[in-house]
């Protein structure tokens, strides 16, 4: 299978990352496991582990601010829509989806916990519905309090990943495969995956450039490796050598490398 021929030739060699603040042509595209979120071409999104706030940095001159940390308890995916920001949070053990306006005041809480199997993970579309997974196998556009059904998948023994990616979904279902869906729900592709045992998924990433990627972590050898998908075919565009960390840039050209977030984010 593609998978795991690539992974063993991913494998082949570690890169080292050298130090000094990145070039203009690089985004960071996952920071320790986590996507990094891409508004347009200016700003970049980032949570990290036990920071209740969103990073935002600047592509154009690397400026860093801090958002929604007084309205966030455990932040973790991010999406911007028409400017409005979308980032899922985690509160008390309840699953919740916050809306803020473009100077993050906040315009709703959907408390998602009660509907989605899959913690943090959902994908806005244009038009503002909001798709989560559901217990029942369903992937389902949530719109003014009601559920409707956007596609079906397979049952699968772990949840999966979501995010929005070519104006509609890109789902990632563990030992099962990768599907892209247009905003109706209809299949774009879909790409089956042989999974190995020691190998599990981290996220679903989509760049400034539409790039969508997946973040690959090797359970024994706790190296990762970043895939990225063609938008056509769903077919192994290209990956990246093994990092020992789920921290990965990407340039212009769509080399994906291993990164640290020292580079990026002085504080």
């Amino acid at each position: 299978m593609i998978f795991n021929s690539v992974w063993r030739g991913a494998l082949a060699a570690l890169l080292l990352v050298g130090c000094g603040a990145p070039p203009s042509s690089q985004d960071l595209i996952f920071v320790d496991g986590r996507a990094v979120a891409s508004a347009g071409d200016s700003v970049l999104a980032i949570t990290r582990q036990g920071d209740p706030s969103i990073l935002l940095r600047d592509r154009r001159t690397g400026a860093v601010f801090t958002r929604g940390e007084h309205a966030l308890t455990s932040p973790y995916q991010v999406q911007e829509v028409d400017g409005r920001w979308y980032v899922s949070d985690v509160v008390n053990g309840e699953e919740w989806i916050v809306v803020f306006d473009t100077q993050w005041n906040v315009l709703e809480r959907i408390r998602i916990d009660t509907l989605a199997q899959a913690p943090h993970q959902f994908a806005v579309l244009p038009d503002g519905r909001i798709v989560l997974e559901l217990a029942d196998f369903r992937l389902a556009t949530l719109d003014a309090g009601e559920l409707t059904t956007f596609a079906l998948f397979e049952p699968a023994s772990r949840t999966g990943f979501l995010v929005a990616a070519s104006g509609g979904v890109l789902h990632a279902v563990p030992d099962m495969y990768v599907t892209l869906y247009n905003e109706q729900g209809n299949i774009r592709w879909r790409h089956l995956w042989e999974w190995r045992e020691d190998v599990y998924v981290s996220d679903l990433a989509v760049d400034a450039r539409g790039r969508m990627h997946m973040l690959i972590g090797e359970a024994n050898r706790n190296t990762f490796v970043c895939f990225s998908f063609a938008k056509a075919t769903g077919e192994i565009l290209r990956w990246s050598e093994p990092g020992p960390s789920a921290t990965f840039s990407i340039d212009r050209l769509g080399e994906i490398t291993p990164d640290g977030l020292s580079r990026w984010i002085d504080r």
